[in-house]
């Protein structure tokens, strides 16, 4: 279900545009002649992303990229990259100038840059199950997205997004036998039970079941240990993973991951 691949080098993208997907959700996307040998079949794959600071040069980026001072990184995921246009989409959550990020897509437009190193392979490969669980909160619907997008058509589950408002539901190319759950959460910054109380009370089927599960920490515990303990799922049929955790920044996050591991 899962497989790890080698991380290319650094690569330093261009942005052609950059737009409000949703209100709380910005989409970039990246061209060049950086992405002529980017790696297909990497939609949901994790990958490095690197900012610069505000108004500064391209130039004097590209050379603390090589040399340091190492710029702020945080994992992002590829949503989408066509290998006709070779353009490269990434989604990121809309904090305002609260992060680093953040503040880098709300000001991103066409000639705005980065560094990008990666892409790691999707977090789902193979799709041979009865049944798939898919949920995700706003930081992890491009990967949820990326793998309702790889299955079978014929393919049958549950879907569950938590988002901030209504108007942030996305159109995403699902099978029709995906049953699809919004779940409105206006206060990312507390915790919520939502996910799990809906999983809980779905009717579990019979078969093989598989799952692509992220978001904020607390949350992917419990549900991790639902899965795991009480539906006592093979290890290989499980992607589940904490992206983020209420109070911490990434790499505090990492550093806590690391820990409990």
């Amino acid at each position: 279900m899962r497989k790890t691949t080698g991380r290319s080098s650094v690569r330093l993208l261009t942005v052609t545009k950059a737009w409000y997907l949703t209100p709380n959700m910005i989409r970039v996307v990246f061209a060049g002649p950086e992405l002529d040998a980017f790696p297909e079949g990497r939609n949901g794959g994790n990958c490095k992303l690197m900012f610069p600071e505000m108004d500064e040069a391209k130039d004097s980026f590209a050379a603390r990229l090589l040399n340091g001072p190492t710029p702020v990184r945080r994992t992002f995921t590829v949503r989408n990259f066509d290998a006709e246009t070779r353009e490269l989409s990434i989604d990121f959550v809309a904090h305002g100038d609260e992060g680093q990020a953040s503040r880098w897509a709300s000001h991103a437009k066409a000639g705005s840059f980065l560094g990008f190193a990666g892409p790691s392979g999707p977090k789902v490969t193979h799709f041979d199950a009865d049944w798939y669980l898919i949920a995700a909160d706003p930081s992890a619907i491009p990967v949820a997205a990326a793998t309702l997008e790889a299955m079978p058509r014929d393919a049958k589950g549950v879907a569950i997004f938590e988002i901030t408002s209504e108007q942030d539901r996305q159109t995403i190319d699902m099978p029709q036998g995906i049953d699809v759950h919004w779940l409105i959460h206006p206060d990312p910054h507390t915790a919520s039970t939502a996910q799990e109380t809906l999983i809980r009370s779905l009717e579990w089927p019979t078969g093989r079941v598989q799952t692509c599960i992220a978001g904020e920490s607390s949350v992917i515990r419990s549900l991790r240990a639902f899965l795991t303990q009480e539906k006592q799922l093979a290890r290989e049929d499980i992607y589940i993973s904490g992206y983020w955790k209420i109070g911490l920044v990434e790499d505090e996050h990492q550093q806590m991951k690391r820990a409990d591991t």
